[in-house]
């Protein structure tokens, strides 16, 4: 081995250990050595550029190409170009990501063509977190992709990059137009639909940017314009972006492309959520619920059990809008029920050797606990954040006896964004376990934990949650709270009190119903903001009765706004205000309609615009005398508010638990005013609470003075009446293997 040799080495060695300076000397006595050497000078210049001299860096270059002839020139370029992408290579393997940075800015300065470093660029920036909207949009990818084929682009690379682009939370317009400028290179790889339907779905859900997820489907619609499941999930997109109209045509144009059964009944569903999250379609949503009651029967007597796992969360959503249509709960629970058991049938088909090892598991060893150990409780919920559930459950983890029980938090779809209520619940519980999508993975983790109790707060709201329970990762596995009862056999109980559902409905449900003593939720309060409502702004007088409808579109049917326009009538001087998410210019002509029906001025109608936190939401309230409930679906988490604000209110109650709420609520807080158990009654309430002030004043006395003494805000005593039916429950469970 000659001296050069042992240099070249000693050189690279230098530079691997970072020792620049020693590097620097080596590489110097190279080029005195052999000045016709190139690569000496390429080494020298990468040193120097590592070391921070980037402008001797590239004199270094220059003046080793200086005297070349052109297709040296060309040549020489190519020597250097490989020397900084080896380097800039290593440099990433190592995370050394800033360095790596570096060397391919000056690779993109030799080459501003390199499609594949401009992409390693923006891989780098997504990686240090300086990514902005202006450098992906100089850096001129987008130009380069709508060429027609850039010279030596990898596909997989530009899958990888868009990856990263799509898991990255500041999204800009030039990142919208690189996943377009993309798709057409990609489209062909069999990942491209995961990955777009797994990102959108993040993005929409984990971000909160369901426009951009929207956008994102119709980029990829513009290639494939007959996807249904894209049209599926652009019509989700555009629902919660309250783009109502959008959402509609894009559920028909997915209903349309469907033929099987179960793509049927989903389908007809996904129809039926857009027209009712836009409020003001009633007669065509009555006609697509029609429909949709006759494809579950359809899929009742079919019983299918080969449904693949996509198909089969779909299915157990599909009856969701039953209790909004009638308050009918012998019917509406016995299709429930049977939707609830197909849905299970076909989870343990295609999980079966999962289902099985948690069944032989918990039959052999769960029973042997330790005496005296504490009960493992698992809660487990997408709402655990800013939701009207997230506000309501936190009581209940606030009061929680951990010396007794050991409570664990399987949190779905733990958010990207800081949401600073679900950092309180991550920090509130003993274990917290933050999720994503993915059922098989939470239900496993539940398991591994050996949790005895499993108490889901979702309900057919997350079909997530519904396969989790399914799969029976725990011994006991408990409803509450989130909304009615799944109809999953693999639920063992119902949460609920003696007025929220009436003594027939153990008839009905398949889950046994287990009656708290009170009532079957309690809390300590809410925060309340600053008001930004005046009645002044809002052109009303000082002294008009104000009426307050504050349901989402989903609940303002025509049948109770017909009601509140006949309390509206008969009393003088009143207004209605109304508040929910819905298609605004819609839904003013929809109650406009209706109010002139029954002859109300449409003058005496105000619309409220969307509040983003709810503490002024709350604080809000306040402007109003009366707030009119919804039939035959009622208010919760709105009904509690109410009556922590001391507001009179009337509610119709039904016999369904949907329709029942309110009820158990104004019972619980000890104020029976305002109870209607006709149409008849819910227009005299209104009436009577309208036009009798002191009555009013009386009933907000009440109100203030139940939060000392009523059990609805309680939250420690019903917890430890939560506590109680826990322990109960486990004994129930112990007895059984006797």
């Amino acid at each position: 081995m000659n001296d050069i040799t042992i240099w070249q080495q000693q050189g690279y060695q230098y530079l691997i250990q970072g020792n620049y300076s020693k590097a620097i000397e080596v590489y110097e006595q190279l080029i005195e050595a052999e000045p016709d050497v190139k690569s000496h000078y390429w080494y020298l210049g990468l040193v120097l550029l590592l070391q921070g001299q980037e402008t001797e860096a590239q004199t270094t270059w220059l003046l080793a190409m200086a005297e070349g002839e052109p297709e040296q020139v060309e040549e020489w370029t190519a020597e250097l170009i490989a020397v900084l992408e080896t380097e800039a290579t290593r440099r990433e393997e190592l995370s050394d990501n800033g360095v790596g940075w570096i060397i391919r800015q000056h690779l993109r300065e030799i080459d501003p063509t390199d499609i594949n470093n401009l992409l390693h660029l923006m891989q780098l920036a997504i990686k240090q977190e300086t990514l902005t909207d202006e450098e992906l949009a100089s850096l001129g990818v987008i130009e380069l992709l709508r060429e027609e084929q850039p010279l030596g682009i990898e596909p997989t690379q530009l899958l990888q990059t868009l990856e990263s682009v799509f898991s990255y939370a500041p999204w800009y317009e030039s990142s919208l137009e690189f996943a377009a400028a993309c798709l057409p290179y990609i489209y062909h790889l069999p990942s491209v639909i995961e990955l777009w339907l797994r990102s959108t779905t993040e993005i929409a859900y984990s971000m909160a940017m369901p426009a951009i997820a929207a956008r994102l489907i119709e980029i990829y619609l513009a290639i494939a314009p007959n996807n249904p499941e894209m049209l599926r999930l652009l019509s989700a997109f555009h629902d919660i972006a309250g783009n109502h109209s959008q959402a509609i045509e894009a559920a028909k144009r997915c209903y349309s492309l469907i033929k099987t059964l179960p793509e049927q009944v989903y389908g007809n569903h996904v129809i039926l959520r857009s027209l009712m999250s836009a409020g003001v379609y009633w007669e065509e949503a009555a006609s697509v619920f029609q429909r949709q009651e006759l494809l579950l029967q359809s899929m009742i007597q079919a019983n299918i059990t080969s449904l693949n796992q996509p198909a089969t969360l779909r299915t157990i959503s599909s009856t969701f809008f039953l209790p909004y249509f009638r308050d009918e709960p012998r019917s509406n629970r016995q299709i429930q029920n049977q939707i609830g058991a197909i849905f299970q049938a076909n989870v343990e088909n295609y999980a079966k050797d999962i289902v099985e090892r948690y069944r032989q598991k918990l039959s052999a060893n769960q029973r042997k606990k330790a005496p005296g150990s504490r009960l493992k409780i698992g809660y487990l919920s997408f709402c655990f954040k800013r939701h009207s559930v997230g506000w309501l459950a936190r009581w209940l983890l606030k009061h929680h006896d951990t010396s007794r029980f050991e409570i664990h938090g399987y949190f779905v779809n733990s958010k990207k964004i800081q949401d600073p209520l679900q950092d309180w619940y991550i920090n509130q519980v003993e274990k917290p376990y933050r999720a994503g999508f993915s059922s098989l993975e939470i239900a496993e983790q539940i398991y591994q934990d050996e949790i005895d109790i499993l108490i889901d707060l979702d309900s057919i709201t997350l079909d997530i949650s519904c396969e989790v329970m399914a799969l029976k990762p725990a011994p006991i596995q408990v409803s509450w709270l989130g909304l009615d009862a799944s109809g999953i056999p693999n639920v063992d109980y119902f949460i609920a009190d003696s007025y929220v559902l009436p003594e027939s409905a153990p008839d009905y449900y398949t889950e046994k119903i287990w009656r708290l003593p009170r009532t079957y939720i309690a809390v300590d309060g809410f925060e309340v903001g600053v008001p930004t409502l005046r009645r002044d702004k809002l052109n009303l007088p000082n002294d008009a009765v104000i009426y307050l409808s504050i349901q989402r579109g989903f609940k303002q049917n025509p049948h109770t706004a017909k009601l509140q326009m006949k309390i509206l009538k008969q009393v003088p001087n009143s207004y209605l205000l109304i508040k929910g998410v819905a298609e605004e210019e819609a839904q003013k002509e929809f109650f406009g309609k209706i109010a002139e029906a029954e002859g109300v001025a449409s003058d005496r109608l105000r619309f409220l615009p969307e509040i983003a936190f709810e503490e002024v939401h709350r604080a809000n309230m306040g402007i109003a005398d009366i707030v009119l409930d919804t039939y035959p679906y009622n208010g919760a988490t709105t009904t509690l508010e109410t009556l922590w604000m001391g507001i009179p209110m009337v509610t119709r109650v039904g016999k369904q638990f949907a329709s029942r709420n309110s009820y158990t609520m104004m019972m619980n807080a000890g104020v029976t005013e305002g109870i209607a158990w006709t149409d008849e009654e819910y227009v005299e309430w209104g009436v009577k609470l309208g036009k009798d002030d002191c009555l009013r004043r009386e009933i907000a006395w009440k109100l203030k003075a139940s939060r000392q003494t009523s059990p609805l805000w309680n939250a420690e005593k019903f917890t430890r009446e939560m506590e109680k039916a826990y322990e109960q429950m486990w004994l129930k469970y112990l007895e059984s293997d006797r």
